[in-house]
């Protein structure tokens, strides 16, 4: 095994020792932004050289990322691209020029973190109370700086406002969508998540936001930019999920003179991500897969694909949803164009198959439980009729379960924005 893979594994194993509230129950997060902050300033402040994007939303946000980011390399920048959650590995989470980030530097920087972090709980300041969640992002800030990246696209990972993401100072931001998701940590209103997402607003910033600024959510947006003082381009929604993200990206591009010249169709090719309307194959079987986890996005996704001349046939759905989530709501987006679901569960926080497939039957699908992920796929294989389909949706730890057991274009978290692809403009 070579060496940086060894010391890498040890310092995971010591980071996932640390609070995790992508997989624990959120009901309490930290009140502050204490821990992160004293961690990178113990790091030396490595946010402090990069120019950075920062990009919040319930939809659309790791797209939106992907995309400023390669249009950027693509055009002669070194640029860090930052995204949460993996699907399959945890180096897709930080990506150069397009590339998940190399074993070597990813254990030199998480390994200075950790030992930050060790020292500060010993010491009892701030920073000895990092979560995973904090450590990672400042593992990804420091690669950043000693990768000497020229720009930083930075992707929230919960809400906003408090989010570890947080501690950056952008050149532009943006709010891709609003929908009621993480209502146990960011309110139960449009306006409160709206409120919480515009969080990352900062003075004298622009920034660029795809929600209805008539509307609950664009209203609590406004406000909050009133209130810092920072300018918001309205960008209004397109007819498709992927015209809305390449818009809402054009803005940030244009914010910063980046915009002219931007090959849409490659760039669009060329910045897509794993798990959002990812197109695949299974024992011959057509699969798309994305992690929709609310309803409107789930609707959006359908609508999309509703319009592609090569998914005409019946489409048979596997599924997972978080505990946290509407799934009455995301059940009835289904039953608009999927009659049959194959049920399962990638961990304790998600319904399990049993209780999905129940609710299902009851919204009028027809369903079956699935003792796993891999099980799922099979039968729903199996299932699919003559020129059907497969959409595994709900969750992308779901997507990330079964993605290794398909036939895909790309390896994982590769965007295909590498050097190569750069061109000048």
């Amino acid at each position: 095994m070579k060496p940086a893979l060894v010391e890498l594994g040890a310092a995971l194993d010591r980071l996932n020792a640390r609070i995790d509230w992508e997989r624990l129950d959120r009901g309490a997060l930290r009140p502050s932004l204490a821990p992160v902050r004293d961690l990178l300033a113990r790091l030396g402040s490595p946010e402090r050289g990069l120019r950075v994007v920062h990009i919040a939303g319930t939809k659309g946000k790791g797209s939106v990322a992907s995309l400023v980011a390669c249009a950027l390399a693509r055009q002669g920048e070194r640029v860090g691209l930052y995204t949460s959650p993996h699907v399959q590995r945890i180096h897709e989470r930080i990506r150069l020029d397009g590339a998940p980030i190399e074993d070597a530097p990813f254990a030199r920087a998480l390994i200075r973190a950790l030992e930050v972090v060790e020292n500060a709980e010993r010491e009892g300041a701030d920073a000895g109370g990092a979560t995973w969640f904090d450590l990672m992002t400042a593992t990804a800030l420091l690669a950043f700086a000693e990768a000497r990246v020229g720009w930083a696209v930075v992707e929230v990972g919960l809400g906003g406002r408090l989010d570890s993401t947080n501690a950056v100072q952008p050149a532009v931001t943006a709010i891709t969508s609003i929908d009621l998701e993480h209502t146990e940590v960011l309110g139960g209103t449009l306006a409160a998540i709206a409120g919480e997402k515009a969080g990352i607003l900062k003075e004298g910033v622009p920034c660029v936001c795809g929600v209805d600024r008539t509307g609950e959510a664009g209203r609590a947006i406004a406000s909050r930019a009133a209130a810092v003082g920072c300018a918001v381009d309205w960008v209004p929604r397109r007819q498709s999920l992927i015209e809305t993200n390449v818009a809402l990206a054009l803005g940030v591009l244009a914010r910063l003179d980046r915009d002219a010249g931007v090959d849409v169709p490659a760039w669009r090719r060329s910045a897509a991500l794993p798990g959002r309307m990812e197109n695949a194959s299974y024992r011959g079987v057509p699969v798309v897969l994305d992690g929709a986890h609310v309803a409107s996005s789930l609707t959006a996704v359908l609508a999309d694909l509703a319009g592609r001349s090569d998914l005409t046939g019946s489409c048979v759905a596997v599924l997972s949803l978080g505990r946290d989530k509407d799934v009455e709501a995301m059940l009835k987006a289904l039953s608009a164009r999927v009659d049959r679901v194959h049920c399962t569960s990638v961990g304790e926080r998600q319904w399990s198959a049993d209780e999905l497939a129940a609710r299902s039957v009851a919204q009028g699908l027809e369903a079956i439980a699935c003792d796993s992920p891999e099980d799922a796929m099979s039968t729903a294989a199996a299932a699919v009729t003559e020129g059907g389909w497969v959409l595994v949706t709900g969750s992308l730890h779901l997507v990330g379960a079964v993605r290794g057991g398909l036939d895909t274009d790309e390896p994982p978290g590769n965007t295909g924005c590498s050097p190569s692809a750069r061109t000048s403009s």
